[in-house]
């Protein structure tokens, strides 16, 4: 085992780095190799040092609930709404009334600037440049049938598990006419059928 290693692990910004592993799908294998040691020796710090569990357990259940509201809003689809931008030349009348203001502005807070210090405060603060929403487009995901059917067979496996099983009580004879038949007598059955 890393001696005294997981010392260095239980600092608070460590213990983020374990937890960010754990939330970005990392597993235990590989934050065994981020941290320097072997994946036994990380199942041993878990089962020790309860903020290096904490950690790692508190990132994968951020992921786990993600990932659960991920399944579950494609199970029962969901609406979005998709912008069109585009990036337009601000009209010059525009322009100049938005530079004033600001320059107007930076004056009252800053009384002794030379006015070159204001024009370049009010030319950098205000762009030239600014995007417009051209449209909305607003539809509906419908449900994603997969996300239904891994929903119910891992929420409700008794009633959507593929294979059912049924219980048969009592039990099951079977009559074998040829049971008490001697082998040169089957022969002589199976030589009599053939002809």
């Amino acid at each position: 085992m890393a001696t005294g290693k997981y010392k260095q692990w239980q600092t608070h910004e460590n213990l983020t780095k374990l937890e960010g592993w754990a939330r970005d799908g990392l597993t235990d294998e590989q934050i065994a190799h981020n941290v320097g040691i072997r994946r036994p020796t990380l199942y041993d710090w878990k089962k020790k040092y309860p903020d290096i569990s904490d950690a790692l357990k508190k990132g994968k259940e951020v992921v786990d609930r993600e990932v659960e509201g991920s399944l579950l809003r494609r199970a029962r689809g969901y609406t979005t709404t998709d912008h069109q931008y585009k990036i337009v030349d601000v009209d010059e009348d525009v322009l100049h009334a938005r530079r004033r203001k600001a320059a107007n502005i930076y004056k009252l807070d800053h009384p002794e600037a030379t006015q070159q210090e204001i024009d370049d405060y009010a030319a950098e603060k205000v762009p030239t440049r600014e995007r417009i929403e051209l449209y909305q487009n607003t539809h509906e995901v419908p449900p994603d049938t997969t996300a239904i059917i891994f929903w119910l067979k891992n929420r409700k496996p008794a009633d959507w598990r593929d294979r059912k099983e049924t219980e048969i009580s009592g039990g099951l004879s079977v009559n074998d006419p040829y049971k008490d038949l001697t082998t040169d007598e089957l022969r002589k059955l199976a030589h009599d059928d053939d002809g």
